[in-house]
């Protein structure tokens, strides 16, 4: 003890003994892998709008949790209610819910569950929206080459074409998420990739490519000798992606529209004789397209045709068209509901892609990459 008045002495630091073997104790506990949640994931919570319960349970039943417990109702004058059933306090909140079947009260539904998890401080809320709705309302209409309204005689043909003032409805959407205060997208094969641009939070964008990869390989004995063929030049850049993985080659079809939902002529631009033919395309409403389009490959002498959609909306008369077309098989996945359209016609098969959704919700809550699902079905 240093006498009153006196300052203390400085101590120099002594030094390890064995610095070595201090340093390789410090790597150790570095380089020492994380603990692998397997039984249970904690913070954690999955709800299910009405739209597409049956995926969000295979989602749960992947991850090895329990869906959460919401209560949806209508009031008297159809008003939606939405009760969350359990705490979500600083739980990070995952909701499922599809633009399919009644898309407005879905829609509704699920800016409803995200707002009352939000206020309810949950720490962060993703909505699971595997076919996003209005996606293909993302952009005005073409105007005249100059910018100057078209001639009368035009409008009256294609006037559905030249709408200057439709509203651009999938940025409204994306505006209606962020304020209701979801923080984060997950969805499949939008539309139109640049909608991701329409958010301010992050969204990630989920392909079925790969799913799809496995399914042709599995399925289709003549892989080798198939042609992928885009119903439209929108979807030249998927086929392309595809026909580049199998190594085979690819064609289009270029088509003109009279009317919405109706397709005038038809050409063909490749060479598909003698060849599976295997139309990919994002969606199908009412098949108009890719009906004439299965006709018009076997004119050019396809041997089969095979019809493959992420989305299978099928609106008004497309199960008797399909039943009615010269397919072998019309594959979808389960981003919407199929159990009544495969009931209905045998020919509609499903890839369930449900694996996908729950390994980014998985990464997703640990902080981890989903890139690696671009490429590659988890198992």
């Amino acid at each position: 003890m240093p006498r009153r008045g006196q300052k203390p002495k400085k101590v120099m630091p002594v030094l390890s003994s064995q610095p070595v073997r201090a340093k390789s104790l410090l790597r150790a506990n570095l380089e020492r892998p994380r603990a692998v949640i397997r039984s249970r994931m904690p913070n954690i919570k999955v709800f299910s709008g009405t739209s597409h319960p049956d995926l969000a349970q295979r989602i749960v039943d992947r991850l090895g949790i329990d869906l959460g417990k919401v209560v949806t109702k209508k009031f008297s004058n159809l008003e939606t209610c939405v009760e969350i059933g359990e705490s979500v306090r600083g739980e990070d909140v995952y909701i499922v819910q599809s633009g399919s079947g009644e898309v407005n009260d879905n829609l509704m539904e699920l800016l409803i569950m995200i707002n009352a998890c939000k206020i309810a401080s949950a720490s962060r809320v993703t909505a699971v929206i595997p076919c996003f709705p209005y996606a293909r309302q993302d952009k005005k209409d073409k105007t005249a080459g100059d910018g100057k309204p078209v001639v009368e005689p035009v409008l009256k043909n294609n006037d559905w074409k030249f709408r200057s003032r439709a509203p651009i409805s999938a940025k409204l959407v994306a505006n209606m998420l962020s304020v209701a205060g979801a923080d984060h997208i997950i969805t499949m094969d939008l539309h139109a990739s640049q909608i991701q641009g329409f958010f301010d939070i992050p969204v990630d964008n989920l392909y079925a490519e790969p799913a799809v990869l496995k399914w042709i390989k599995e399925n289709i004995a003549e892989w080798r000798n198939s042609i992928i063929v885009s119903p439209d030049a929108g979807g030249a850049k998927r086929v392309t992606s595809i026909a580049d993985r199998l190594n085979v080659e690819f064609a289009l079809i270029h088509k003109e529209r009279k009317k919405a939902n109706e397709v005038a002529s038809m050409v063909l631009v490749g060479d598909v004789k003698d060849r599976v033919a295997i139309l990919v395309d994002d969606m199908a409403d009412t098949c108009g397209t890719i009906c004439h389009a299965a006709e018009k490959l076997l004119e050019a002498g396809a041997t089969r045709v095979y019809a493959i959609l992420t989305h299978g909306i099928f609106s008004g008369p497309a199960i008797s068209r399909i039943n009615n077309a010269c397919f072998e098989a019309v594959v979808v996945t389960n981003t919407i509901p199929q159990d009544g359209h495969m009931k209905d016609c045998p020919r509609i098969q499903c890839i369930d892609v449900s694996m996908m959704f729950a390994e980014a919700v998985r990464r997703t809550h640990n902080g981890e990459s989903v890139s690696y699902l671009f490429s590659n079905v988890p198992y």
